[in-house]
């Protein structure tokens, strides 16, 4: 290898080696309100008008401007032209807009505070170490107990996690009802198998009155919610057993478990619904490998080994998907790739 080839190797490496400080540096953004702070002043803002909205230091301005240097290299922030001597001005992108600290539920903001939260974070220093043991997952080898576990004993955890999941389904779910909202037709009840808090439900509740929408969940994630809304909610045990519906949604769960225990679930699933001659079906939002362009075939790749390090689980591609649905006894799938980085998955018993 020659000395150039040597220390662009070296210099790619050395971008391997901190890619956890982009994820920092994120967190640190975020918990600045430097998206939010822009946001509610309306217009782009310079480093100095930035540094008095956040109320830091006076010492640490000159550290603002290079987190701001690096927030609009990884394209978190944009600079406005800069010629004629003026002060760079800072403004929002499409990434930072998502970040934006509001009232409804329209913002990402618990999402990337609760992956990057150490209880998360933490597992995945140590997966080295748990390539060489048996069996045992590597959330529980660091924490003592399963991430579920956790989520019953620690009930900040436990509202981070949920916090997190419903600014995701908030998010996706518009898109599921106006844009595929097909996959609802001739639908009469739907059971949302751990919904959280029911934002999805809830939407697809109010967008289609006539169907009949119930959470399910663990005791820990509903048991404190109301029984007498727009959708009902039930204490349970999706391994054990799912309410009767014409159709059962599944949203990033599957991908939290290893095939036993999808197939399990899955079979849970098919007893709950009727025959496909009388609507029965489950609506699945996962990741499907390879199913979207280069772009997002990171994010896909990235959330494999999330899974590896948090849960038992993994990200699919299409072939291990059917195979799952074969084992659990069905008999066809459909897939639409139009989620971004996800799909809509009906299967059929």
């Amino acid at each position: 290898m020659e000395c150039r080839d040597m220390l662009n190797a070296q210099a790619e490496l050395w971008n391997l080696t901190f890619s956890f400080l982009k994820s920092m540096t994120l967190k640190c953004a975020i918990q600045l309100g430097i998206p939010t702070a822009i946001h509610n002043n309306g217009q782009p803002m310079t480093l100095h008008e930035l540094h008095a909205a956040l109320s830091l230091p006076i010492n640490n301005k000159p550290n603002l401007w290079r987190l701001l240097r690096m927030l609009t290299h990884l394209g978190f922030l944009v600079v406005q032209d800069t010629s004629n001597n003026k002060e760079a001005v800072y403004d929002l992108t499409p990434i930072s807009r998502l970040v934006i600290n509001k009232a409804d539920s329209s913002s990402l903001l618990p999402f990337p505070l609760a992956m990057l939260d150490f209880t998360l974070v933490k597992p995945s220093l140590y997966l080295g170490d748990w390539f060489k043991q048996d069996k045992l997952e590597n959330f529980q080898m660091d924490h003592g107990c399963t991430i579920w576990e956790l989520t019953g004993q620690r009930p900040e955890f436990n509202t981070l996690v949920n916090d997190a999941m419903t600014s995701d389904s908030s998010l996706i779910s518009d898109y599921i009802i106006n844009d595929h909202g097909n996959v609802f037709q001739g639908i009469s009840s739907l059971v949302d198998v751990g919904g959280g808090s029911g934002s999805v439900a809830i939407a697809i509740a109010n967008a289609f009155p006539k169907i009949e929408c119930i959470v399910l969940d663990l005791p820990q994630v509903v048991g404190h919610l109301p029984t007498d809304g727009l959708v009902k909610f039930v204490s349970g045990d999706m391994f054990s057993n799912i309410p009767p519906a014409n159709a059962v949604f599944l949203k990033w769960v599957l991908h939290d478990w290893c095939d036993e225990d999808c197939i399990k679930i899955l079979q849970r699933c098919k007893e709950a619904i009727p025959p496909r001659d009388a609507g029965g079906k489950i609506i699945i939002i996962e990741m499907v490998v390879g199913s979207v362009g280069s772009m997002h075939r990171e994010s896909q790749l990235l959330f494999d080994i999330l899974m590896m390090t948090l849960v038992n689980g993994k990200e699919r591609d299409e072939e291990e998907w059917w195979n799952l649905f074969k084992e659990a006894g069905f008999t066809s799938y459909k897939i639409v790739a139009s989620l971004g980085v996800r799909s809509i998955i009906e299967v059929y018993p």
